[in-house]
């Protein structure tokens, strides 16, 4: 029913009243959401963004304002401020990522590196005699000799003469084949996790006092050169020797704990 005092007037239009306020709504999120941008973690912990953003970052009408005409491709034109700008936040993200994944490669190669060495200086000993029980065998054996210098029965040799040769076991030289060959692998991620990281450092350092043309260029011709060299697919290939390396140092520990 209608209120008397409104007859003649025209009613509201309610979904038009709903729609503008999820309109409004809709512009506050957006307006709020405004400068907002992901920054990069390291281990979860998220980096500070110290960049000052603000307004609609896709509106690069706004930004740079119209160029003249005639003009729109020049070394200073609004085309090449948003190549820069939108090149960097792509360079930034892929660069975050790689970083991310070098560093959890780093880590664990040089904790891995560590062990290992501790396991391949003992049984690296097994591959050349013992020279202590050497002496002591001698020792014996001179003992003996003493013992006998009244007799003229012979005094068998000592099997640790130095006269013979010294062969280690099929199973040591397995084990440190193996070991040794891991840590190898292990210690080349770890060079390589390093070189690509400085590529990266190079590939992303600021270039100053040139156009925006010249700065384009030369991160174009820098991102073609991490095409050519295939650093994502390195970066990639990574964490698949760190896991040869594994494999290696656990075949190696079974060998060694089913000979013990």
């Amino acid at each position: 029913m209608t209120n008397p005092r409104n007859r003649g007037q025209p009613e509201p239009d309610l979904e038009a009243a709903t729609g503008a306020v999820e309109q409004s709504g809709g512009a506050q999120e957006k307006s709020a959401s405004i400068g907002i941008r992901r920054t990069g973690t390291t281990f979860g912990i998220h980096k500070k963004d110290t960049r000052k953003t603000g307004g609609d970052l896709t509106d690069y009408t706004k930004r740079y304002g119209k160029d003249v005409v005639g003009q729109e491709m020049s070394s200073r034109g609004r085309f090449w401020l948003t190549y820069l700008d939108e090149a960097l936040v792509f360079d930034e993200e892929m660069v975050e990522m790689h970083k991310d994944n070098i560093d959890v490669l780093l880590v664990f190669a040089g904790l891995f590196s560590a062990i290992l060495s501790t396991f391949v200086i003992q049984t690296a000993q097994n591959l050349q005699p013992d020279y202590t029980a050497v002496s002591a065998s001698l020792l014996i054996e001179l003992v003996g000799y003493q013992r006998a210098a009244a007799d003229v029965s012979s005094i068998p040799l000592s099997p640790f003469y130095p006269a013979i040769s010294f062969s280690p076991s099929l199973a040591d030289i397995w084990v440190n084949s193996l070991w040794f060959f891991s840590l190898a692998l292990s210690l080349t991620t770890a060079l390589v996790a390093v070189l690509t990281k400085q590529w990266l450092h190079q590939y992303i350092s600021v270039v100053s006092d040139i156009s925006p043309l010249g700065r384009g260029r030369i991160r174009q011709y820098r991102y073609m050169g991490l095409e050519k060299w295939q650093v994502p697919m390195i970066i990639g290939l990574l964490p698949i020797l760190l896991h040869v390396s594994l494999g290696l140092f656990f075949t190696g520990l079974c060998i060694y704990l089913f000979a013990l």
